[in-house]
């Protein structure tokens, strides 16, 4: 048993240093050839799995009508996946720093895959919230290791528009979520029980193909495949580099928890995540039952908000690491405030379409860009860059609580404001339920001017090497 244990550990665990291999064109060649799978396989890879944690959300609205869950029960089932994520994003950013980042990354994704299988056969409130708690920590895999991934090939002055490239990938988990996933369930055959169903099946199928190509195609860090630290090939050492690298990775990553500024980054991602996942979770519901859209133009909606997310990830880089030398504060004010501005014209603007459709564009230009830095970016610059999975998974603990707290308050909320219109037919009445969104917009909206204000106390932070 213990031999068996000790195969499985070795399976995970990155590869020892190799020595470092003379050929500078060997060098080149490789470096070259990596980095452009690494970027790519991360972003595409990650953007697929998101699929299976966001599907849930689409099928919010049909499992309310089906009478299967009360909105109430959809909150906490929500919030289980976010605590989930918390967690696993926190373990599993310890983990990453240890492990071979491409089996570790594929192990989640066929997880979470299963756990999306396993939720499509459930009408029990608490057997869907542990199963969606458990999807939870399984996608907590893809973070941790796509950012350690990112720290190992990419150097400082490069990494916020390779993050920024990489950041898209949950605009492009988002829009195949809320348009393709939408458009299955309304075009699914009517009849067979089995409408929102659809909606688990299809994801759990495209994370197991992600799975495949992750486990194939994402190699380790460079020094296991004899090639030097990219600082060292790139020559992009921090001025403010400290003396780590003598030190454990564990005293290392303990080092991360003593950081002042960690902890106001991870407070103002935590209060950002309140936003995000607001209209992530009840976006859609809003739209539907305020402004009067069926489920497909809802999601249309969002995914409106979801494209213009994967420009913002890549201007934001850009314009963080090219005009103001690498500095995150500064575009994480700009970004923010291209966040909020939208939202008041989401909730309080006019019923036009157009108007509304524009506004969204914004606040997902705005909200993708400050994210990409609050949720892992600014987190890896300040933190020893052989412990990123620990700084990324410190800073996704916070986020998540903050996420998953907000969908339960939110169902809450919701649930609470209930108002049940009675209308009787020739055989039996019929309910028609109504809710009220105005204290659940005020929560939403506030946890934004919070997180702005957090992250501008950063103002002087640089990054460490």
């Amino acid at each position: 048993m213990r031999v068996m244990l000790q195969a499985f550990l070795n399976f995970f665990r990155s590869g020892v240093d190799q020595p470092v291999n003379p050929n500078l064109d060997y060098i080149n060649s490789q470096y070259q050839q990596q980095r452009r799978n690494v970027i790519v396989i991360i972003t595409v890879c990650y953007g697929l799995g998101y699929v299976c944690r966001l599907a849930f959300n689409v099928v919010k609205k049909p499992l309310m009508d089906a009478g299967v869950f009360t909105p109430e029960e959809l909150g906490i089932i929500g919030s289980t996946l976010l605590y989930g994520y918390a967690l696993g994003k926190f373990t599993n950013g310890f983990l990453a720093d240890y492990a071979h980042v491409g089996r570790f990354f594929a192990a989640g994704l066929f997880l979470s895959a299963m756990a999306n299988i396993g939720m499509s056969f459930s009408d029990l409130a608490w057997v869907s919230a542990l199963l969606w708690g458990l999807n939870g920590w399984f996608q907590g895999f893809g973070a941790p290791a796509s950012v350690v991934s990112m720290a190992q090939w990419y150097s400082n002055h490069e990494r916020g528009r390779y993050y920024g490239i990489w950041s898209t990938a949950h605009s492009i988990g988002e829009g195949l979520t809320y348009l393709g996933i939408a458009w299955l369930i309304a075009a699914a055959p009517k009849g067979l029980g089995l409408d929102w169903q659809w909606g688990l099946w299809t994801p759990a199928v495209i994370c197991i193909f992600a799975a495949f190509i992750v486990l194939r195609y994402l190699p380790d860090r460079p020094r296991a495949l004899g090639l030097p630290t990219v600082a060292d090939w790139k020559s992009d050492h921090a001025q403010t580099a400290k003396k780590v690298s003598a030190e454990s990775v564990w005293k290392t990553q303990l080092k991360v928890l003593a950081i002042p500024s960690i902890w106001i980054l991870a407070l103002a991602s935590s209060s950002m995540y309140v936003t995000r996942y607001a209209i992530n979770s009840w976006g859609n519901v809003y739209l539907q039952e305020i402004r009067g859209f069926d489920l497909f133009d809802a999601n249309l909606f969002i995914f409106f908000n979801t494209v213009a997310g994967i420009l913002g990830c890549v201007v934001y880089g850009l314009v963080s690491d090219k005009f103001f030398d690498a500095r995150r504060p500064p575009a994480n004010l700009i970004f923010g405030l291209i966040e909020l501005v939208p939202l008041w014209v989401i909730f309080y603007g006019p019923q036009d379409p157009v108007i509304l459709a524009i506004a969204l564009v914004v606040y997902g230009f705005g909200l993708s860009g400050i994210l990409a830095s609050l949720g892992g970016l600014f987190a890896v610059d300040i933190a020893p860059k052989k412990v990123a999975g620990a700084a990324m998974g410190f800073i996704g603990v916070f986020s998540y609580i903050g996420a998953g707290l907000q969908d339960y308050i939110s169902g809450k909320l919701i649930y609470e404001s209930e108002i049940i219109f009675s209308f009787p037919a020739q055989e039996q009445h019929f309910n028609v339920y109504f809710y009220n969104y105005d204290k659940p917009i005020l929560f939403w909206v506030g946890a934004s001017v919070l997180s702005i204000v957090l992250a501008s106390s950063l103002w002087k932070i640089r990054a460490a090497d």
